[in-house]
């Protein structure tokens, strides 16, 4: 099952029925507990227990759980910290991460409990089983919900957070769907975009220095920008690691690429996605001031179109 998705919003809406919660910065997840043992399936249906050993004890014998792994540090959600997170698959590395970048799971959604289906049910009447639960503790937490949503909206700009999401209190939950029921509002543009190519650092050969980006459309990957900023250190070797095995020996986007970014690239296969935030497309497409957040391997291509 994928999750249920929000619709961009125009403003934050008000009124009784609605509730808004804190938009977090994090991956999205699925938990499926059954006779006590927890999985985690990101939003492209793909198994990510293993990559959060801490998440395997959640208090509860049966139910389906909508929520968001978070990463804090400095007490903000940092989607960097939790990006060393996602694409781990050894179990071993996982523990060890564990320890020194825990996560917590922020749960907003109840669609199974004790064997009940809930999907049909109206929000407010799935929050008030999923408060009932009671699941408050280091690792896993049941986050407030407000009434007033444009002063959410204000606070959460001053604490630097992502942003809301504004969700109908009588809607039922649409796997896979993308509603209008429930709204998000970013305080920041971030954008997923698939890495098509990348460029070594100035006077290296084999250090990642940067990436190509690309959009995947109706009519193939349409180019993008390059992004080098925010590449450094871990990330790089990260970036580097992931792409190993995916050289192709021609460019993956259906529309030509600058000579000036395509100067010294090594082509891969357009299968990983990143994160970045930018001030937007230019005229032309290409991304403004971009900066590299990290790997989403809770998103494939398809994911974007």
């Amino acid at each position: 099952m994928r999750p249920m998705l929000a619709t961009r919003g125009t403003h934050v809406p008000s009124g009784e029925e609605w509730q808004h919660e804190v938009k977090w910065d994090g991956m999205r997840v699925l938990v499926d507990v059954r006779e006590g043992h927890a999985r985690l399936f990101s939003r492209n249906e793909n198994d990510a227990t293993v990559s959060f050993p801490e998440l395997a004890g959640l208090p509860v014998g049966d139910a389906l759980l909508d929520g968001e792994v978070v990463a804090f540090a400095d007490g903000l959600p940092s989607f960097a910290a939790l990006a060393e997170r996602m694409h781990v698959s050894r179990a071993d590395r996982a523990r060890r991460l564990a320890e020194r970048l825990p996560v917590t799971l922020l749960v907003f959604d109840l669609l199974r409990v004790e064997g009940r289906e809930l999907l049909a049910e109206p929000l407010s009447s799935r929050r008030a089983r999923l408060v009932h639960l009671d699941l408050n503790d280091d690792r896993w937490q049941t986050p407030p919900v407000y009434d007033d949503g444009q002063m959410l909206f204000e606070a959460t700009y001053q604490q630097e957070l992502e942003g809301v999401v504004s969700k109908r209190l009588t809607s039922r939950y649409h796997p896979g769907q993308r509603s209008k029921d429930w709204l998000k509002f970013a305080h920041r543009r971030r954008e997923s975009f698939v890495v098509g190519g990348w460029r070594p650092e100035t006077d290296s050969w084999d250090r990642l220095g940067a990436v190509l980006l690309g959009q995947p459309t109706a009519d193939g990957l349409l180019y993008r920008g390059r992004v080098g900023s925010g590449i450094a250190g871990r990330k790089a070797v990260v970036l580097r690691e992931v792409l190993a095995g995916l050289t192709r020996a021609t460019a993956p986007f259906v529309d030509d690429v600058p000579r000036i970014d395509a100067l010294g690239a090594t082509w891969v296969e357009p299968v990983l996605v990143v994160d970045v935030e930018s001030l937007g497309p230019s005229a032309q497409g290409r991304i403004r001031q971009p900066a590299y957040i990290g790997v989403r391997s809770d998103l494939s291509p398809e994911d974007l179109r």
